[in-house]
């Protein structure tokens, strides 16, 4: 199992001068992290910037430096490259690139202005355009792989379905935080252990850079609403699961607090999608 990835995340170095920010290395960090906690291998694309601009470079948009046939023929080289390395090894889990990159962006890059257009445009780069077939996911995405999962945990059957999550989320390289695996699982507690399960969720809600709350019920559960709002409060993306079919109101699945700081999804599989998970990206052709 394996990604193809931009190659700067494995070296920065190999980015334009000045443009890679602290938060940026963090992204390449954690996207490494990712990798290694799950035994995928990080195969690096060729960088045509580089190869054909040198190392040294300042940045600019593709229009600006890159918009020639010299260019493009470098690029042909480097795609016949990449599909023989898919050829030998099979098809990968998904391209990891860099977005704003003229080459290597995902969602957005920077491709150039054509009179009143800005030069910053959504799409794929024009490396990463070349291999429509292949789901792609922006670093910073990618590297948000830490999950709460926030859910009410009082009986067996509520128990049982978080389990299924957090194994779903797991098959899709999540690291997940159950609560009830942490010993939050029964009344039988003194307030010593009520101590410890507030100081460990605690943490693992610190450290986590998605919650996913389960908020089926009448109601939502109140533990669970307390982790939505802290996550919220720290900026920290919030998917909101709800299988139930019940609404509160005409324009409300649930409390409008709860559902106006999440992404509401109502399968399992719509979860999944919101969270970009790698092996079930949509293809952007």
């Amino acid at each position: 199992m394996y990604v193809l990835c931009s190659p700067c995340i494995l070296n920065p170095d190999l980015r334009a001068d000045g443009i890679t920010k602290p938060s940026d290395i963090e992204a390449f960090q954690r996207t490494k992290e990712r990798c290694d906690k799950f035994g995928i291998q990080m195969v690096p694309l060729p960088c045509p910037e580089t190869l054909y601009l040198g190392p040294a470079r300042q940045p600019g948009t593709f229009l600006e430096r890159l918009d020639n046939p010299a260019f493009s023929e470098l690029l042909d080289q480097l795609e016949t490259e990449v599909k023989e390395i898919i050829r030998e090894n099979g098809p990968p889990l998904c391209i990891i690139g860099v977005n704003s990159s003229p080459t290597c962006g995902v969602t957005a890059t920077y491709y150039g202005s054509r009179g009143d257009e800005p030069p910053k445009r959504p799409g794929r780069g024009v490396f990463l355009s070349r291999f429509p077939g292949i789901p792609a996911i922006d670093t910073i995405t990618f590297s948000r792989y830490r999950v709460y999962l926030a859910a009410p945990l009082f009986s067996a059957a509520e128990r049982s379905y978080n389990a299924g999550i957090a194994r779903l989320l797991q098959e899709n390289f999540f690291s997940v935080h159950l609560p009830q695996d942490a010993g939050d699982d029964t009344a039988a507690r003194g307030k010593n252990e009520h101590d410890r399960l507030f100081r460990l969720n605690l943490a693992a809600l610190e450290k986590s850079d998605i919650v996913v709350a389960v908020i089926d019920g009448a109601d939502a559960d109140s533990g669970t609403s307390w982790e939505m709002g802290y996550a919220y409060a720290k900026g920290n993306k919030i998917i909101a699961l709800r299988t139930d079919f019940r609404q509160v109101g005409i324009d409300e699945q649930v409390n409008l607090m709860l559902e106006q700081s999440a992404g509401l999804v109502s399968t399992p599989e719509q979860l999944l999608d919101a969270l970009s998970a790698p092996a079930l990206l949509k293809e952007d052709r």
